[in-house]
């Protein structure tokens, strides 16, 4: 029996790409130094997001951000324009639409849970109270996905055994391999059709949050 449904954030409910490209561009434009453009300032993030994967996202961004400005010599301006980053990273952080009707569906017969490697805390970006828990990786002594740790903590939060608890995200690494390695059930949100890149098989691939109800109720029943 599922009991549980409990989900990743950014690219899974949270549109984290509208978000941080909006913080990323405001910046940018306050910055206004040619040679610190928005390419450079996403290219600069993607490479520390690989690097430091096993630090805070905050820490994360504030590396990625004081290597860009320092490649202009300003990089001692950085609590400045960080601040200015999560003012409207923040400010633009919301559900992908339908997200919420999702939601809503689901929480006619199942807990609801929010568990995440990043920063996005759910009050944050439009999903306040929707939720029967929330687990934010690296808070509490919880390691980051695909720690088994991680699902651990999502399984005490929820009081649940792993088969009673589907597990959903849209990176193959973390939350279907790593969810899945901890006994969960887990519906991988795959938009953009990749292959998989391990062996490790979700018990369902969807391709939007609109298929989800359904294929909660086909590892249910």
């Amino acid at each position: 029996m599922i009991t549980t449904v409990a989900f990743d954030a950014d690219d899974t409910l949270v549109d984290i790409h509208t978000a941080v490209t909006a913080g990323l561009s405001a910046v940018t434009a306050a910055v206004a130094d040619p040679a610190l453009t928005l390419e450079l300032f996403h290219a600069d993030a993607d490479d520390h997001w690989i690097s430091l994967a096993d630090r805070d996202a905050r820490e994360i961004r504030a590396t990625a951000m004081r290597y860009t400005l320092a490649r202009a010599g300003r990089e001692h301006e950085l609590d400045r324009w960080l601040e200015l980053f999560f003012e409207v990273r923040f400010a633009h952080s919301r559900p992908f639409p339908g997200a919420t009707a999702v939601l809503d569906k689901l929480s006619r017969d199942y807990r609801l849970g929010y568990a995440t490697n990043a920063n996005s805390e759910a009050h944050r970006c439009g999903l306040g109270g929707r939720f029967a828990f929330e687990i934010y990786a690296l808070r509490g002594g919880v390691p980051k996905k695909p720690a088994r740790g991680f699902f651990e903590a999502v399984l005490a939060a929820a009081q649940a055994l792993p088969h009673e608890v589907v597990y959903v995200g849209d990176n193959y690494e973390h939350d279907v391999a790593g969810a899945a390695g901890a006994g969960l059930r887990t519906v991988w949100l795959n938009r953009a059709g990749a292959p998989a890149a391990g062996p490790v098989r979700a018990d369902v691939v969807i391709g939007s949050l609109d298929e989800l109800p359904d294929a909660v109720t086909s590892l249910a029943g």
